[in-house]
Order: structure tokens, then C-alpha cells, then sequence
């Protein structure tokens, strides 16, 4: 888990908090803030929080503890801005931050339970979409990792579900009196730990990822479908459509006009090419990536809904509060939509962000190559996802 480091000072009942998931519809509102991180400057380079509002500013615990004693707090909290939301590990040592910050006059907050409270935040939103079956967009607003729920019929599908939240979308199931039939994978994961064996286990649901997923060394039971084929939930049908490039086995899922993009096309970019073969084969990734959009996404009529599988701080959320657009808005905002393959290719594979953190680990659980408990394929996802060429 993150930095666990005591405080001199536990939280109490006064200290002023603000929960995550308040916290997240701040950011949300894009609010201006001062984002105070207490943790060791390598956790808060590993990640923290950002926003659009956000102004991110690293100040270790110990120097609070030293300025408590030399009576220096006012100087030290001299240059920022307030409000403060103040962030550690799991909220003690920036509540104690906290408290010293007030006592100085400062207008300051603690993020309650800390950076572990901001992973475990998970939100659900129904789309608001005309499609024979209820469609949920599950938030994890920590990494911008998007799943979804499909309900019709008493069944439910999940696409792309979180391990570490297996529980929250049998609970949902169960709550609807829906029985889940299908998990689904739209492609080897790199940023987050697969829920689809976990939810196998729980629920007996039938595991289902790409055809492709078996020449990448799929090593667990599972079927598996290509172009073109169909998963009945209920009432309503998933249909299977190959977009590869941010990898080779990459899938989407159409639900009447509702698609189902997983890592190509995000509201604010298009899926890198380069996680699955490094740099030598983004190259040619990039390209097959652009014939998915092209040619494959660009045929279904404009008022499609694109429903994607992340998220960043640069992507607004829509009307009904989801992180989805038409895929009419999308070709008119995101230029790479309109490039020719070479200024794609370019594009897609020149000036990259950090890979995920750990993904090559990540890959290995997903395609069952290697076994990790909850705490470490907890401690393997944390941060952002890192999956996509911003436009």
C-alpha cells in the first residue's frame, strides 16, 4: 500500500476533512485548489493528484514536524494558495499538517483515508442512452479507469472490470436481481489488474476476452471472439468489432448505438501503439491503428455514443454526467480524426508520456503468466493509466 508513517498527531473529529468523493466532483468542476502532499517526494513523483484547477505541491511531513517545533508553520505554508486539501498515505500525517496549518490562520483540509481512500473511490452513472438494456459507467477517478455494466433481462455483461472492485459489480448485480453472464475483456490490460477472473469466481460468469489473446499467451480458460461476434445479455446483443492497434487483439463491443471503444478512441486522444511491442513496433501498431479508425470506426453513423475505457484531467464529462461523446463531436475535436496515415503514425508515436507503471507486470497477471494477491496487484495499478496520445 502507499506510505503508511505514523503522525505525531492522530485525526480527530475536528479536523477539517474532505471525502474523496466529494473531493472528486471538485475536481470535476475544475476548482481551484492547493493539493498539499505530505508523502516522501517519490510516492508524489510516482503519483498525486491533478486536475485542471489543481496546483500540486510537494512538502514533506517531517517539515511540518520541524516547523512545529521552531514555530515556522506561517512561513512555511507562505506561498500557497488556499483553499489547501492536504494528502497523505491514508490521512494521518496530513491531518496533523492539517491542524498546524489552521492554528496559522490557513484555509486548509484534509483528504479523509488519504491517497488509499482516493484509489478505493469507484462511482457509478447511468449513461443516458435509448438502448434495450441498462448501461452503467463505473469511475474510478484515482487512474481514470472506466468499466461498464450492461443489464437487460435479468442478465448482466461487465466490460472491462477492475479486479479490485470485483465486489462492488456483484453487489450491483445483485441489487437489480441480475444474474452476470459475461466478463469481458476489450484487450490485455497494461495499466490495471483484469477483474475477469475474479468475477468467474464469484459470480460463475463466463470469462471472455479476444481471439488474440492466445497468441499473446493466454494461459487461463476462456472463450474467445473476434470480429463480428455476437453475446446476447438479455434482451440486447453485443457485437464484436476488431480495432486493432493499441494492441494487436484490441476489440470494441457495439450495443445498438452505443460503442464500446476500451483503449482506441478516447475522448480526448486515441490509444498509444507503443505498450505491447516497445518502440520498434509502434511504428507499424500506429499504423493498423489508424485503419481501425478510419475505416472501421468512422463507418458507424455520427450520433454512435463512444464509450471509452479511460480517462484523463483533460476530458469533460458529459450532460448526464458520464464520460462519453458522440462520435460526430469527437471527429470534429480531435485532429487526429482527420490526419493522413503518415501524420498519424507521427503523431501516435513521437513525444509518448511514461509508460503505466509497471505494465509489463500487469500484462503477465492479465494473461495469467504470473499470480499476485489483492495488496500487490493493488500496489501494481496505482496511478495513472498512461494509455493514450493526447490530441
Amino acid at each position: 500500500m502507499t506510505d503508511r508513517s505514523d503522525a505525531d498527531e492522530r485525526p480527530t473529529d475536528e479536523t477539517p476533512s474532505i471525502a474523496p468523493d466529494t473531493l472528486a466532483d471538485r475536481l470535476r468542476s475544475d476548482d481551484s485548489m492547493t493539493v498539499l502532499d505530505v508523502r516522501d517526494r517519490d510516492e508524489f513523483e510516482r503519483w498525486h493528484l491533478a486536475g485542471d484547477g489543481v496546483e500540486a505541491v510537494q512538502i514533506p511531513h517531517m517539515k511540518f514536524i520541524q516547523a512545529q517545533a521552531t514555530g515556522d508553520v506561517t512561513d512555511l505554508a507562505a506561498d500557497l494558495e488556499e483553499p489547501i486539501v492536504a494528502v497523505c498515505g491514508h490521512g494521518e500525517a496530513s491531518a496533523h499538517a492539517v491542524g498546524l496549518l489552521r492554528e496559522a490562520g490557513v484555509d486548509a483540509a484534509n483528504l479523509a483515508g488519504g491517497m488509499d481512500a482516493w484509489a478505493d473511490l469507484y462511482v457509478a452513472r447511468e449513461l443516458d442512452v435509448d438502448a434495450p438494456a441498462t448501461v452503467v459507467q463505473y469511475d474510478r477517478p484515482s487512474s481514470g479507469c472506466l468499466a461498464y455494466a450492461i443489464y437487460s433481462g435479468g442478465e448482466a455483461a461487465v466490460i472491462d472490470p477492475l479486479r479490485a472492485f470485483a465486489d462492488r459489480y456483484v453487489a450491483a448485480a445483485d441489487e437489480r436481481d441480475a444474474e452476470i453472464r459475461y466478463a469481458i475483456d476489450t484487450h490485455v490490460h497494461a495499466d490495471h489488474v483484469s477483474g475477469v477472473r475474479a468475477l468467474t469466481e464469484r459470480t460463475g460468469a463466463e470469462p471472455v476476452v479476444p481471439e488474440g489473446a492466445t497468441d499473446r499467451g493466454l494461459t487461463f480458460d476462456a472463450t474467445t471472439i473476434g470480429d463480428g461476434d455476437e453475446l446476447r445479455v438479455g434482451d440486447a446483443t453485443l457485437t464484436a468489432v476488431a480495432t486493432p492497434g493499441h494492441t494487436t487483439e484490441s476489440l470494441s463491443f457495439r450495443l445498438d448505438d452505443v460503442l464500446f471503444t476500451g483503449d482506441t478512441l478516447f475522448l480526448e486522444g486515441v490509444g498509444r501503439p507503443d505498450l505491447e511491442r516497445g518502440d520498434d513496433g509502434a511504428g507499424a501498431a500506429a499504423g493498423r491503428l489508424y485503419e481501425s479508425l478510419r475505416h472501421r470506426l468512422s463507418a458507424f453513423p455520427d450520433e454512435t455514443t463512444i464509450a471509452p475505457g479511460h480517462y484523463s484531467e483533460a476530458a469533460d464529462p458529459g450532460a448526464d454526467g458520464t464520460y462519453t461523446a458522440r462520435l460526430e463531436t469527437l471527429s470534429d475535436r480531435l485532429a487526429a480524426l482527420s490526419m493522413t496515415e503518415d501524420e498519424f503514425v507521427a503523431h501516435a508515436t513521437n513525444d509518448l508520456p511514461a509508460r503505466p507503471s509497471n505494465h509489463e507486470r500487469i500484462v503477465a497477471v492479465n494473461l495469467g503468466l504470473e499470480d499476485v494477491d489483492g495488496e500487490t496487484a493493488f500496489e501494481l495499478e496505482l496511478g495513472p493509466n498512461n494509455c493514450a496520445v493526447a490530441d
